[in-house]
């Protein structure tokens, strides 16, 4: 009879767990899964200065901004169709014409997700041992600054600062410019083409005590038609952003036109090296699937931007490509493209690049589109993104690409008018 009894109890226990041992192993499993997963997640955010859960539910607030902030496009599903046209054809003619609606079509559909994966500056560094991501990310920006020698090209000096005015060319939303305002002291603009990118960056600054845009701000406008006087700054970079422009020549004529005689200007470029092969056909896929991703008309050699460089009137001070830099990869560095190679770790960004976390990133914003959480057309923005991180990481294994070809040129003293200047 107890036998009985204690049969049924077991059987009737607990409407929510199966009678079945087999099953109840499978279950048990599964749940003790997800609390392995949820204590994961809970010492991430409790235990690092990663922030995963405020990063997503930002994410999830801004959705619906961004698609009313857009400035190209009525929504983002019409944004990404438009930008994917721009890129069905391998003739970047029509992408050189029409690079204003090229680039802004894409800031617009981006930024956000940029800023949610990768921060507030855009752009890469390969990291020395021990040295964190966000570590690597200002050194590399204080380096560049650093060639801009504005201790000995010093403005109105208020309490021991430097007050020289300096130009951030393609800004994004201001983390260098924020970043490199507290190095150095000086007062920096930052232009760019995206006017949601221009309101995104000027409220961090205004979100940071120390800065606000007193000190540094966004402006919107065509760094290759700036709305700035001649000779107006005393130094200026460009962080993997002069890229997206359609003629170097005309762009760097545009930064030497607003900066001062003796005036240095320093940046970063995306390039094809010399690596790389037109004929082969697996370096063509690799050079299309970063244009595609990144907004790019198109991506010219390093020897195309440094003949520009010298073509709009700068005296050549330095040129050199930083990929091959001594970053002490036996000892634990990490090169650039680290962060865009597959893993199955799947508490970092890398785990969207393997098979299983491309087919749950975008599984997840389709279901998210379905809710109405986010809007149509993200899904296929995600995807366009996660292409142009397998060229980019392709590249870098294969040394066809870089996006830190180092160039610092000066204004001469007897500064000259050329053609490249508006």
């Amino acid at each position: 009879c107890l036998s009985q009894r204690s049969k049924k109890r077991n059987k009737t226990s607990s409407p929510f767990l199966p009678s079945d041992p087999a099953t109840m192993g499978n279950f048990l499993s599964a749940r003790d899964a997800a609390c392995g997963v949820g204590a994961c997640l809970a010492a991430v955010q409790l235990l690092t200065p990663a922030d995963p859960i405020g990063t997503t539910l930002r994410l999830m607030s801004q959705f619906r901004k961004q698609e009313r902030a857009l400035t190209c496009n009525s929504d983002v599903n019409a944004g990404i169709d438009e930008y994917n046209r721009l890129h069905s054809s391998d003739d970047a003619t029509e992408r050189n014409e029409s690079y204003q609606s090229l680039v802004n079509s894409y800031y617009d559909l981006v930024t956000l997700f940029y800023e949610w994966g990768w921060g507030q500056s855009f752009h890469f560094a390969y990291r020395h041992p021990h040295e964190t991501f966000a570590e690597s990310i200002r050194r590399h920006e204080y380096y560049l600054a650093s060639k801009l020698g504005l201790s000995e090209r010093r403005g109105s000096n208020v309490g021991g600062e430097s007050k020289a005015k300096v130009l951030d060319v393609g800004c994004g939303v201001g983390g260098p410019m924020r970043n490199i305002c507290r190095f150095t002291g000086a007062d920096v603009t930052g232009i760019t083409l995206n006017q949601y990118q221009v309101d995104r960056g000027n409220a961090l600054c205004n979100d940071d005590p120390q800065l606000g845009t007193e000190r540094c701000r966004s402006v919107q406008g065509d760094f290759m038609k700036m709305p700035f006087e001649d000779s107006s700054f005393d130094g200026a970079y460009a962080i993997e952003a002069t890229c997206h422009a359609p003629d170097r020549v005309k762009c760097y004529g545009e930064i030497y036109r607003v900066l001062k005689p003796g005036s240095i200007f320093a940046c970063y470029e995306w390039c094809m090296t010399d690596k790389y092969d037109p004929e082969n056909a697996e370096h063509r896929r690799v050079k299309k699937q970063i244009e595609e991703g990144d907004g790019l008309p198109d991506i010219c050699h390093t020897s195309v931007c440094l003949k520009a460089l010298q073509e709009a009137g700068f005296e050549l001070l330095e040129e050199r490509d930083l990929i091959y830099d001594d970053y002490g990869a036996k000892q634990g560095g990490k090169p650039w493209m680290l962060p865009l190679l597959p893993s199955w770790n799947p508490f970092t960004q890398r785990f969207q690049f393997n098979w299983l976390g491309y087919f749950l990133t975008n599984t997840s914003l389709w279901f998210l589109e379905m809710l109405w959480l986010a809007p149509k057309g993200t899904r296929k923005t995600q995807a366009m993104l996660q292409t142009g991180g397998f060229g980019l990481g392709d590249g870098g294994k294969l040394g066809i690409f870089t996006p830190m070809y180092l160039m610092v040129g000066r204004v001469p003293a007897e500064k000259k008018k050329i053609n490249g200047a508006k």
